[in-house]
């Protein structure tokens, strides 16, 4: 009993440090893997569609792999240079920027003593120049990272392929590892399956699609730097509560301040669209499919970005779902969770954090 105890540490001990050497040798390209991972899921509808059609596993694989890659490269190759030019304009427009005279005319009563005006310029001037600054190097690096970046794009592309071929051999080794009973592994998956559509497509898909619509804004309406901005807004609009609001509205005062009514009317027509469209298809999107309230969403998602960097807008509601669903497993009481709560009429979880 105890050569059988001493074998079974031994075991563990090797496998551990297996393990931590497997981290740390993965490390430098494990954003690029979850990518994949992420990438494979959304696009596993349409390799099944393929597959039903074409009954080849590697033909649907290479065609939605290849259709994707051509989709990113072409836009980042024409793109980027106008990205990084704009980017660097609007760092040395806002430069020169006066907040003193709009803050005195928007706000007359509040900012009527100039020294008072002035400090509050002078601060809200500085933290323009160093958030524009951070933008302008971020985007710059780009083409000093290029074959960094590359290698990356390569890990995602090979992690995307494998997985969208092979999904069903992966699906069935993980549930293999997992110490769970057959019906806690299905509902694991399942409430896991609903709340990554959730989070990918009602939250960040949702969310690029507004920052779209603002961009198309920016572009008919003639604002300058109208790409860069555009980049802005879908990124703001995958943060929920926050969205694009925090990028056209500063433009719409812009332009009022300019005198441009007419351009003020229209991009907030443009703006309170994007708002629209995300109340009437987020719920067709996420009807009836794990859900988890804005707050959790904004907070995980700022902490995924200070731990992941950008691709933590996904990954930081995703581990924390994640978490839940396996602490709501692991309690397996009748009476309802404080962040999850199961829903009669479905099968699994269904969840709904602090609705």
């Amino acid at each position: 009993m105890e050569e059988y105890d001493f074998k079974k540490i031994a075991t563990l001990a090797v496998m551990g440090v297996l393990m931590l050497l497997s981290f740390f040798l993965l490390k430098p390209i494990l954003l690029s893997i979850v990518i994949g991972i992420i990438l494979a899921f959304m696009f596993s509808p349409v390799y099944d569609f393929l597959y039903r059609k074409i009954h080849s596993r590697n033909i649907p694989a290479f065609i939605i792999c290849g259709t994707l890659i051509l989709a990113i490269l072409l836009p980042l190759w024409f793109l980027t240079p106008i990205i990084i030019n704009q980017s660097f304009r609007i760092f040395q427009a806002s430069q020169q920027i006066d907040f003193v005279k709009p803050l005195q005319e928007i706000f007359p009563s509040l900012f009527a003593s100039y020294e008072f005006s002035a400090e509050v310029g002078s601060i809200i001037h500085s933290f323009v120049i160093k958030i524009t600054n951070s933008l302008t190097n971020s985007f710059s690096n780009l083409i000093l990272d290029f074959p960094i970046l590359f290698l990356q794009f390569l890990v995602v592309s090979f992690t995307f392929f494998f997985l969208l071929r092979d999904k069903d051999l992966f699906v069935a080794y993980i549930r293999s590892l997992l110490p769970f009973s057959k019906q806690v592994e299905k509902e694991i998956f399942e409430s896991s399956k609903d709340i990554t559509y959730s989070v990918v497509y009602g939250q960040v898909v949702i969310g690029f699609l507004q920052g779209v619509i603002v961009g198309i804004g920016f572009f008919v309406l003639g604002v300058p730097n109208a790409l860069f901005l555009a980049f802005l807004a879908c990124l703001a609009g995958i943060l929920p509560i926050i969205g694009t609001t925090i990028v056209w509205i500063p433009v719409a005062i812009y332009l009022l301040i300019e005198g441009n009514i007419f351009s003020t009317i229209t991009l907030t027509i443009f703006g309170l669209i994007s708002n629209i469209v995300d109340n009437l298809l987020r719920p067709i999107i996420v009807s009836k499919r794990a859900r988890m309230h804005p707050a959790i969403v904004l907070i995980s998602m700022i902490g995924g970005i200070f731990f992941f960097g950008v691709i933590g807008f996904i990954l930081g509601p995703l581990i924390i779902a994640y978490l839940f669903i396996v602490l709501e497993t692991y309690r397996n009481k009748k009476t309802p969770g404080v962040f999850l709560s199961q829903d009669s009429n479905s099968k699994g979880f269904v969840i709904n954090l602090l609705r």
